[in-house]
């Protein structure tokens, strides 16, 4: 289980590996393109359920801490979707990886 650190606070939040590299991508997109946003995510049983949201902005101090050593591959439709998210007046609300759809039952007959 990897973690996404935020500012000075001390707040740490946990994902998966996998999941930390796609919110990598996009929160690096945003802050690159100079845009604050807000990230909202559920919290695990574990940490007592609920929904917490914080500001990203230029300012933010931001670790990535990622468990394994190995890079996940990249989904380009999750980092779509979160994408789609982030650029919303909601701001990015994390979602778990769209299921893939595997080729249609006509598009293998011919």
């Amino acid at each position: 289980m990897g973690s996404l650190l935020y500012g000075n606070s001390g707040t740490e939040i946990g994902f998966d590996d996998r999941a930390l590299v796609h919110l990598q991508v996009v929160i690096t997109a945003k802050l690159r393109r100079r845009e604050g946003f807000l990230f909202t995510w559920t919290s695990s049983a574990e940490a007592g359920t609920g929904r917490s949201s914080i500001w990203f902005d230029q300012s933010s101090a931001i670790v990535y801490r990622y468990a394994g050593s190995r890079a996940p591959t990249l989904n380009r439709a999750w980092i779509e979707a979160l994408m789609l998210s982030a650029n919303s007046a909601g701001g990015l609300q994390f979602s778990s990886e769209p299921i893939a759809e595997g080729p249609s039952p006509d598009s293998t007959a011919k």
